[in-house]
This record gives C-alpha cells, structure tokens and sequence, in this order.
C-alpha cells in the first residue's frame, strides 16, 4: 500500500519540476523545443489523473468504513493510531489532488505555448502576404 503513494508522491515532484521548467524564460527556440518535448510525455502520463482519482475513491471509502474512537473505551495508543490514519488519509489526499492539479496546469502551459506560436506564425503570415 505504501509503494502506491511512493510512486504518486515521485510523479507530483516530477510534474512540479516539469511546471516549473516549463514557466522559466527560455529563447524561444529552446521553449519550443522543451513545450514540444513535454506535449510528447503528456499524453501517456494522463494515467496519473485516473490513478489519482482512484486513490482519492479509495480514502473515500475507508473514510466511510472506518471504526471511529470517539468514545472513552478507547485507549490512548488507539486514539492515536485512528488520528494517525486520519493525518495520512488528509495529506494523501491532498497528494492526489495536487497530482491532478499539476497535470491540469502542464497541460494548459503547454496549449497555451503552442496557440502562442500557431498565432506567432499567422501573424508573420499576414505580414508577408501584405508586402
């Protein structure tokens, strides 16, 4: 169970380092080389999406079926255990949540990059069709 949130937690820094290559002033030769090298990897690494959806159904549903302890039968080691379970539940699901979030964000710095240049060239296409 935990090499699940190992990995999630190595593909969220991996989108962050991505995020933050891609919104880093470059020539512009470079940026498109980099945005075009990042739309490549964009398409499989969807994936993360539908696994993070999947881990977040998961502490959903242990959240629902969890005993709670709540009450003064329990002792002090399994209070702690069940507040412990709810601090891991609340920071993977934030995992999860910025897994998707990050994606969302390459995805858009990406289609904005290359909307950018396709009216970069329409623009120099206008330009020389007018002289």
């Amino acid at each position: 169970m935990a090499l699940q949130w190992l990995i999630l937690s190595y593909v969220v820094a991996a989108e962050a380092v991505i995020a933050v290559l891609l919104t880093l002033p470059y020539p512009m030769l470079v940026k498109k080389r980099v945005v075009s090298l990042v739309s490549l990897i964009l398409q499989p690494a969807a994936s993360i999406v539908a696994f993070a959806a999947f881990q977040l159904c998961d502490i959903y549903w242990k959240n629902e079926h969890r005993l709670s302890c709540s009450s003064e039968v329990c002792t002090a080691t399994e209070r702690d255990r069940y507040e412990k379970s709810i601090y891991k539940a609340q920071r993977n699901a934030v995992l999860c949540a910025a897994g998707i979030l990050l994606y969302w964000c390459i995805y858009r710095i990406c289609k904005y990059n290359k909307d950018l240049e396709l009216l970069e060239e329409a623009v120099k296409r206008e330009t020389h069709k007018d002289e």
